[in-house]
């Protein structure tokens, strides 16, 4: 048997999301045991020219949803982002979990050699289904959450590798 288009997303996704979701649990209770405020946990930054945490959190949430919108043909869910506390955070998440988790993998079927035009401020970049998925849309999601791992590390959060990775 071999893997789908929807084997190598959002199953990866989901597991993703469940582990950012205790990570940040982590990060919110680090928080209020050390008096820091929220706030400067969701605005902090690697270095200034990167997006902050939150910032990070919704461009993963973007990467996967648009998976399941270009690769699985869903219907987009817009989100506004503007989450501002760890709670907004989660319920970022919990919608594109719940968005994802409507899309059948049927949906993928036969998407390997679909075009997907990516548009970006650099211009327009023209994939197969395959090659988005593979070699643009799981990079960006893994940059994404990383650096949010890596922003919550940063700021001192007690998170390893395992936190990062999830035991199944």
């Amino acid at each position: 048997m071999s893997l789908s288009l929807y084997d190598v997303s959002v199953p990866v996704f989901l597991r993703a999301f469940s582990n950012l979701t205790e990570i940040l649990k982590k990060a919110e209770t680090f928080a209020d045991e050390k008096g820091i405020a929220h706030a400067d946990l969701i605005n902090a930054r690697l270095i200034e020219d990167m997006l902050p945490l939150a910032g990070q959190i919704q461009r993963a949430s973007d990467t996967a949803k648009f998976v399941g919108v270009r690769l699985g043909q869903a219907e987009n869910v817009p989100m506004e982002d503007n989450e501002a506390s760890f709670a907004d955070l989660h319920a970022r998440i919990e919608k594109t979990v719940a968005f994802l988790k409507t899309i059948p993998a049927s949906a993928f079927e036969g998407r390997e050699n679909a075009e997907v035009v990516l548009k970006t401020r650099s211009g327009e970049t023209t994939y197969t289904g395959r090659d988005y998925l593979l070699g643009f849309a799981l990079p960006n999601f893994y940059f994404h959450v990383t650096t949010a791992y890596a922003i919550i590390r940063h700021k001192g959060v007690p998170v390893g590798k395992m936190d990062y990775i999830g035991r199944a």
